[in-house]
């Protein structure tokens, strides 16, 4: 049976494409077109096992019940505990955080982070039904019951707001800043050059907003945090390794040369799934672990960074005469 409606299925497009065969075959070309149109209908509704046509599609309530996470912080002397809300979320935007913002129409106290609403600023992270997630960006689930935890492994300062000091303090010690040595000026004065390869190196590294939903979602993070770095640094730490403009790759790696910063990395990957902008941190470390090891080096730039500066010598127009030139519709 299946075989005859393929088979009826492709004569029946053929025809419509033919002109010689609409013409010469009416009859078979009505007959096929009878049979596709049975199969659409069969396609559209597919019995079930009681042998009747499937029915429409279940409405979900757009009632909703929040379980959220409450905490007043030390000063308060309180314990937390979890408060459930009710809330029509037709009545709000479609993603979580705009759920947060009427939840907080209703209780005043009620504390989170939020600032972009566009998902490049990392502040809104927060543990969605169990997992980490930014809650701009998030649809509402069309669960029931919908609950809101802080970031796991952070302390809690209030509600849903943790304390990133020690997170942060982990990213400033990669030194994720430009580091340059052979420069005649100070920094600021030009721009360095770069080219198209080069620069695409850093796709899926430049991305990261420092969401900390990675690292909080990392087993050996909240077992040696300390100490190890956890994957949103070490891929910052990678980003600037691999710089072709950078010129302190020797000393970036010899401080991550250590048995806890880098090689508590046991390639879990929770942080690939983690992650709200779809990166692999994992596959940034386990590359960043092949060059402190001397495994693989870093590649010389393409062409020099200081190549297109002002007063190079090299006879070659300077960065500004070539956007000017261009600007004049001349080959630079």
């Amino acid at each position: 049976m299946a075989t005859y409606l393929i088979y009826n299925f492709a004569v029946y497009f053929k025809s419509l494409h033919n002109p010689i065969l609409k013409s010469w075959s009416p009859k078979l070309l009505a007959h096929h077109e009878r049979t596709f149109i049975s199969w659409k209908n069969l396609v559209k509704c597919p019995t079930t096992k009681g042998g009747t046509g499937g029915g429409a599609k279940k409405q979900i309530s757009p009632r909703r019940l929040f379980k959220i996470y409450r905490y007043g912080g030390i000063a308060q002397k309180g314990v937390p505990k979890m408060q459930t809300f009710e809330l029509d979320v037709s009545k709000c935007g479609p993603m979580v955080l705009d759920a947060m913002i009427k939840l907080k129409d209703m209780d005043p106290t009620f504390t989170f982070r939020r600032s972009c609403r566009e998902g490049i600023c990392g502040s809104c992270a927060i543990c969605l039904q169990g997992k980490n997630c930014l809650a701009c960006i998030t649809a509402i689930p069309k669960a029931k019951t919908i609950t809101l935890h802080p970031l796991p492994h952070m302390y809690v300062l209030r509600d849903l707001v943790v304390d990133m000091t020690h997170f942060l303090n982990q990213y400033n010690s990669i030194r994720p800043y430009l580091i340059r040595k052979s420069t005649p000026r100070s920094m600021g004065q030009f721009q360095y050059a770069q080219s198209d390869a080069d620069w695409h190196k850093f796709v899926g590294l430049y991305e990261c907003v420092l969401c900390a939903c990675c690292a909080t979602s990392c087993p050996s993070y909240w077992w040696n945090g300390r100490r190890f770095l956890g994957p949103a640094s070490l891929l910052h730490a990678y980003r600037w390794v691999i710089d072709s403009r950078d010129e302190d790759t020797f000393n970036r790696l010899c401080d991550l040369r250590d048995d806890f910063k880098a090689f508590r990395c046991h390639t879990i990957l929770n942080c690939a799934l983690a992650c709200p902008k779809g990166l692999n941190p994992g596959l940034a470390i386990a590359r960043l672990k092949r060059l402190i090891t001397g495994l693989d080096k870093k590649p010389p730039p393409e062409f020099d960074p200081l190549k297109l500066r002002s007063g190079s010598g090299s006879g070659k127009p300077s960065l500004e005469e070539c956007i000017k030139a261009k600007l004049k519709k001349k080959k630079c």
